[in-house]
């Protein structure tokens, strides 16, 4: 992997990870259209640039990483005590969904739901604004959405947040709450990856690493701010749209 493609990958990375979109769908296409294989070199790559988005929303959320918030972090942690359950008893079935042609059918049925959704939900009904108002029954289901995304192109932010605002979270709170969530979740991913694939990380040239780490943090902490001013304005309508023509120009180019 060269400088060029560590930043193309460095750049998708941060932008989609805390999007309704997919990242890992994203890499998916973006390694296969560089022509990018994955092996130990690219695996310890990806798990270099998930730190970077982490310590984006670390820093994004810094006021929240106090022992004022203990409520906070406990619903957090209920809502990520289900995929951590799942994710362990079905680590190997769950690898062998990752493909292009199922990224772009859940492309697509994300798209779907995601305009659904919006068709009947009301900001104006929803009951809960702020981050201090969820409920650990919330962040349970919440957590339950979020199991949507061990299927590849699913999306995690989007099953987390359509769990949100089905469960009455006002759109700004469910994104917030789907990037704290983050946290522990690529946390315990990016450590338990690490573990498996350090030895990788003993013969590499650091040049590209760290430069892909950097642009990863910079674009990740600029989609926070960016998408958090987007949800003031507009709703996922137009992310449900991008989601359907991308997973149907996946099939009509990639796959068949």
């Amino acid at each position: 992997m060269d400088i060029i493609q560590a930043i193309i990958i460095g750049i998708v990375e941060g932008f989609t990870e805390f999007l309704p979109i997919s990242s890992t769908g994203h890499m998916i296409m973006v390694n296969d259209f560089l022509g990018i294989k994955q092996s130990e070199l690219i695996k310890a790559y990806e798990i270099i640039i998930q730190f970077a988005a982490i310590l984006a929303v670390m820093i994004a959320y810094r006021d929240k990483l106090t022992l004022k918030e203990f409520n906070l972090w406990k619903n957090v942690f209920v809502a990520f005590l289900p995929l951590l359950v799942i994710g362990y008893i079905f680590k190997d079935e769950i690898k062998s969904l990752f493909s292009v042609e199922i990224v772009a059918w859940m492309f697509i049925a994300g798209g779907v739901i995601f305009l659904i959704v919006e068709q009947f939900y009301k900001e104006d009904e929803t009951h809960t604004r702020t981050l201090d108002n969820v409920t650990m029954i919330q962040s349970f289901w919440i957590g339950i959405a979020q199991l949507f995304s061990f299927i590849p192109g699913t999306s995690r932010a989007g099953a987390t947040i359509i769990g949100g605002m089905l469960l009455k979270l006002d759109r700004k709170t469910s994104a917030e709450f789907s990037f704290l969530l983050a946290i522990p979740v690529m946390g315990a991913v990016s450590a338990y990856d690490l573990l498996k694939h350090y030895e990788s990380f003993a013969s590499i040239d650091w040049t590209p690493f760290m430069i892909g780490f950097i642009i990863a943090f910079i674009v990740a902490f600029v989609t926070i701010r960016l998408f958090l001013a987007f949800l003031q304005r507009f709703t996922f309508v137009a992310f449900g749209w991008y989601r359907i023509i991308l997973g149907v120009l996946l099939l009509l180019f990639w796959v068949y």
